[in-house]
């Protein structure tokens, strides 16, 4: 995700340009970084351009997409399905501010309304 997160913020990068973004936030190595990058693209995840001597990676699909995929995952495999647990855990492992608690409860009034609508 952090290599996805590098990709969606700069665009299209060699990987020289992602070790350099990951290595201001933690030590990384080009090695790993290019192994993972070679997974990816092995699973769709990104695209790469060979034509020239650095292969220039890409995300495949809109980070949109990706992260309800990722929660979607998440959702089933560690909470079993329940979207409680897992806001319930949000809730409990990080602090909330007052602008983001009102947003969530903006959130949660939506999905009743569409809920009644159904």
């Amino acid at each position: 995700m952090e290599i996805l997160g590098v990709l969606w913020e700069l665009g299209p990068s060699t990987v020289r340009d992602v070790v350099k973004m990951i290595e201001k936030r933690k030590a990384t190595h080009y090695t790993t970084v290019l192994k993972l990058m070679q997974i990816m693209h092995q699973k769709g995840l990104v695209a790469r351009d060979e034509k020239g001597k650095a292969h220039i990676y890409r995300v495949a699909q809109k980070q949109e997409l990706t992260q309800k995929n990722a929660v979607s995952d998440l959702l089933e495999k560690v909470f079993s399905g329940s979207a409680a647990k897992l806001v319930q855990h949000v809730l409990e492992t990080k602090s909330a501010s007052r602008e983001e608690l009102a947003e969530i409860r903006r959130m949660i009034s939506e999905a009743e309304a569409r809920a009644e609508n159904e």
